[in-house]
This record gives C-alpha cells, sequence and structure tokens, in this order.
C-alpha cells in the first residue's frame, strides 16, 4: 500500500485517487501517524457488501454446518446480573 504525507495527498490528490482506482489502497498520515486509507469505490463495495442477508442464511452457510459439533446448552436458573 502507498503511503503519503497529508501535505502531498492534497498537492496530489487526482493521482492519489487514480493510483487507489488502478493499485490498491492509499494510505495517508497526518503528524506523521496513519490517519487515513483512500480506497477506490469498487473496493469500498466489495468490503461493505453484505454477505448474508439474515441470520438464519448466516447459520445454513455456517462452514460448521454438519461438522458434528455438539453444544451442551447450560441449564440452571437466571443469572443474576448487577448493573
Amino acid at each position: 500500500m502507498a503511503s503519503w504525507g497529508l501535505a502531498e495527498a492534497k498537492a496530489h490528490f487526482s493521482e492519489v485517487v487514480t493510483k487507489a482506482m488502478t493499485e490498491g489502497p492509499q494510505e495517508v498520515s497526518k503528524g506523521g501517524k496513519d490517519a487515513v486509507v483512500i480506497v477506490s469505490k469498487a473496493e469500498w463495495d466489495r468490503k461493505t457488501k453484505k454477505k448474508y442477508a439474515n441470520a438464519a442464511e448466516f447459520f445454513l452457510q455456517s462452514p460448521l454446518r454438519g461438522s458434528g459439533l455438539k453444544l451442551e446448552r447450560m441449564r440452571g436458573g437466571i443469572r443474576e446480573v448487577e448493573l
């Protein structure tokens, strides 16, 4: 991942955006510390896409489904919780 200082990124913003679109994420630091990462819209959409429509779909597609894993529910009364 390419790294830019804030002033350099501001001066070359068009280049930073072009590189984010063609080469991948571009990291920008502020005051010598990591601040943000600029990514293409396509990359953002790919990373934020929902993988499952709901909880049922999540559990149906679990890699543990059919593994034979046995989970036992803890028996007992209601737990007391201090607030």
